[in-house]
This record gives structure tokens, C-alpha cells and sequence, in this order.
């Protein structure tokens, strides 16, 4: 496996990394409709392709299998295959974003238990919360962060 940074985001990276995406959100976002996955996925290679920091994990096959996206000093994203969760992937990206982009913010649905609960075990903190997220539906945000 290695770390990284993406500067030309093809057409067929961006395709693995929607299907990352995808196997992610199925696993994580439970709260959330496959109707409403699919309306959300028409919107995520755009976000790839313009969110200023892209950095990836690549396995032996040399295909993604965990992603982040970084907007100043924000993690925009942070998504990792299911079959590859708990194996270190998301912290040693997370790392990689505090290390190299100074990554001290970020927010999270507060109906994803795992993603907040890994968060502040890295040290981020709750300083606000939303009842509905940035595109007005009825899922709770929560900023946060780091405090070191």
C-alpha cells in the first residue's frame, strides 16, 4: 500500500474513486436512502476533480482503496473502501492531512456514530452542530476541531 498525491484526476480515477465512494457510504451512512445515495453520487466527481488536495491510498494492485480531500486546512472527505475499513487507513491519511496541510477542521453527520466516535479519538472536538446539512436536508451536522 502506499500514500498519494493525486495531481491529474482522470476519468478513470475518478471512476474508482466513486465506487469507493459509493462502497463507503452504503457501509457508513445507513441513515440515508439508496435513492438518495444516487442523487448525492451525481454530484461526487465533481468534488473530486475540484477539491484542492486529493490524496489516496493505492493497494498492491495499485487500485484506490481509501481516499481524502483537503480545502485549506478542512478534510472535505475522507472515504475508505469497506473491505479495507479498520485497518489503519483512515488514520494514516487523516495524519498525512494534519502533517502536510495542517488539517484542524472538519464536519461529520452526527448519524454516523463510527466516523464521529474515530474523530475525536484523533483528537477532534464538537464546537457546533446543525439539524440539517449544507444542501437543507434533515441530517445533523457536527464541526469539529482539533485539539492538540
Amino acid at each position: 500500500m502506499r500514500i498519494i498525491e493525486v495531481k491529474e484526476r482522470t476519468e478513470i480515477l475518478v471512476n474508482q474513486l466513486l465506487e469507493v465512494w459509493e462502497d463507503s457510504v452504503k457501509a457508513t451512512h445507513l441513515f440515508l436512502s439508496s435513492g438518495e445515495i444516487e442523487n448525492i453520487k451525481k454530484y461526487v466527481p465533481q468534488a473530486l476533480k475540484k477539491v484542492s488536495h486529493l490524496v489516496i491510498i493505492e493497494n498492491e494492485n495499485n487500485i484506490p482503496i481509501a481516499f481524502i480531500g483537503i480545502e485549506d486546512r478542512k478534510l472535505e472527505m475522507l472515504f475508505i473502501k469497506n473491505s479495507e475499513r479498520g485497518n489503519g487507513l483512515g488514520k494514516k491519511l487523516l495524519n498525512y492531512g494534519i502533517e502536510n496541510y495542517s488539517v484542524n477542521e472538519l464536519a461529520v453527520n452526527e448519524q454516523n456514530p463510527n466516523a464521529k466516535g474515530f474523530y475525536e479519538y484523533m483528537g477532534f472536538k464538537i464546537y457546533k452542530r446543525t439539524e440539517l446539512d449544507e444542501q437543507g436536508n434533515p441530517y445533523p451536522i457536527l464541526y469539529m476541531k482539533l485539539e492538540r
